[in-house]
């Protein structure tokens, strides 16, 4: 990476008098390897590399990126931003302004000890065929009928540097390991995923990840509990009961209806034509929105996480958000930009998944914080209810009001113990009613791996989501 590229256009746009610019140079090497019913399937490889640029001038902002990486090219981008943003000036009802931060200088990586770019392809797909013997016959009569097994690898390395000082490089290795699965009983089909909801086993970090995921084990288990959950029959209670969810679901609940909606640039309406915007205002800092019981955070430092980071695409040092707090609208997540719309600090929430992809605000990890409930002692206070443990199906509105999650592997609860398993329960519930229903959090903090959609052109960014298991008093449960 030619460090004096990035530094060459921050020059540059200065010499044409902006009053700010930035330049990322951004390198992501991915690898995927399919095994298909035992057969491998063509392999993935991609290499990005490319450098993105922004654009500060009167108050209007743009972006633009080549992957031609000489300088003329690179003078010649940062011309064609200038004249965007110039182009963009009578267009603005307010001028864009930024933040005063302190902005970061340095080197950060995920911790690291077997490098991915030392991995063969062979090897990877071995881990698949291990992964495949264990649940390629199915488990309790289940037929596990067509598979399709992944393992993903990605390195991401960043220069960034601005018209303020910063400079910082980075380098980021990520491994997840998911599947597709049909299952077949009783002469019906199932498509489920090993993890259950479309999620993934990963960390960032070296292949010595596999080695701490223990995938051989988990899909051995996993593949067992779900060909049970197809099996299942019963309905759930049709009267209100206490209903405890898996830390699958919780994690994405907090995703969908507590990370997304405090986003400030969905706040204020840019994604509205894209994602949707939000229940939260610009004055809902405050707002009680659950019990005392509701804690929502979003962390980028967790070590080992799919969403890590030390500083953010803008040169902001990343650090814990607190989302929901008590029951209380306690932080938004934010930019530069949108932080002195706001009149606060920037957060460092501002990511881009590729060097042609422009800076949005994005989560990294978010997640139900931790309470001090063993599993038992969540059951031990439920007289009648359901456990869901995993989902197979969601969806929530445009501003995250109205959700719905579809229970993939789920339990009936009887006098504080698990019974008979529960056929396809559907949480259908309002965000307020869903975070005032909590009522204890479980000590038990896990996390899955994913990828969240915002923007357009799209960006697919790596995260965590996660939680503990929490209870929920009173609640209504659809079926099918």
């Amino acid at each position: 990476m030619d460090l004096d590229l990035a530094k060459l256009a921050v020059n540059y746009g200065l010499s044409l008098g902006v009053d700010y610019v930035e330049a990322r140079l951004h390198r992501t090497i991915e690898v995927g390897c399919l095994l298909k019913n035992s057969t491998p399937e063509p392999t993935i490889l991609a290499d990005s590399f490319g450098l993105g640029v922004r654009v500060r001038y009167k108050g209007a902002l743009a972006f633009g990126a080549t992957n031609i990486l000489s300088t003329q090219s690179i003078k010649d981008l940062v011309e064609e931003v200038f004249k965007r943003a110039k182009a963009s000036i009578n267009l603005l009802g307010e001028p864009i302004k930024f933040s005063c931060e302190e902005m970061g200088k340095g080197v950060w990586s995920a911790e690291e000890k077997e490098k991915l770019e030392d991995v063969d392809v062979q090897t990877m797909l071995n881990l698949l065929k291990e992964l495949d013997n264990e649940i390629k016959n199915g488990f309790h009569g289940v037929s596990f009928t067509n598979r399709l097994l992944m393992v993903e690898t990605s390195v991401e390395e960043k220069f960034y540097t601005n018209s303020e000082g910063a400079e910082l490089r980075s380098r980021v290795p990520r491994v997840s390991i998911s599947s597709f699965i049909n299952a077949t009983y009783d002469g019906r089909n199932h498509t489920i995923t090993i993890p259950a909801g479309y999620a993934a086993l990963g960390e960032s970090g070296g292949w010595e990840v596999v080695k701490r995921l223990d995938p051989l084990t988990f899909f051995k288990e996993e593949g067992s509990n779900l060909a049970k959950a197809v099996k299942s029959t019963l309905n759930p209670p049709l009267e209100p009961i206490d209903v405890i969810l898996g830390p699958d679901v919780v994690g994405l609940v907090a995703h969908e209806s507590s990370g997304h909606p405090a986003e400030a640039d969905r706040i204020l309406g840019r994604e509205g034509a894209q994602a949707g915007e939000s229940y939260l205002k610009i004055d809902s800092l405050g707002l009680r929105i659950g019990s005392s019981e509701a804690y929502v955070s979003d962390d980028p430092t967790i070590p080992h996480s799919m969403g890590f980071y030390l500083y953010d695409e803008e040169g902001v040092k990343a650090r814990k958000r607190r989302l929901i707090e008590g029951g209380v609208i306690k932080e938004y997540l934010h930019n530069r930009a949108t932080a002195n719309t706001f009149s606060t600090k920037s957060n460092a929430a501002s990511r881009s998944v590729a060097y042609n992809r422009e800076p949005i605000i994005r989560m990294a990890n978010t997640y139900v914080e931790p309470g001090d409930y063993t599993f038992a002692e969540l059951l031990e206070g439920v007289k009648l209810g359901v456990y869901i443990k995993s989902f197979m199906e969601w969806n929530i509105d445009d501003i995250r009001m109205n959700q719905r999650y579809v229970g993939l592997e789920a339990y009936l609860i009887e006098q504080g113990e698990l019974k008979a398993g529960v056929k396809a329960p559907i949480l259908e519930v309002t965000t307020p009613k869903f975070w005032s229903s909590v009522d204890a959090r479980g000590k038990d903090l896990q996390f899955k791996a994913a990828s969240c959609g915002k923007g357009d052109p799209m960006q697919g960014a790596p995260v965590w989501t996660g939680g503990p298991h929490i209870r929920l008093r009173s609640i209504k449960l659809g079926v099918r």
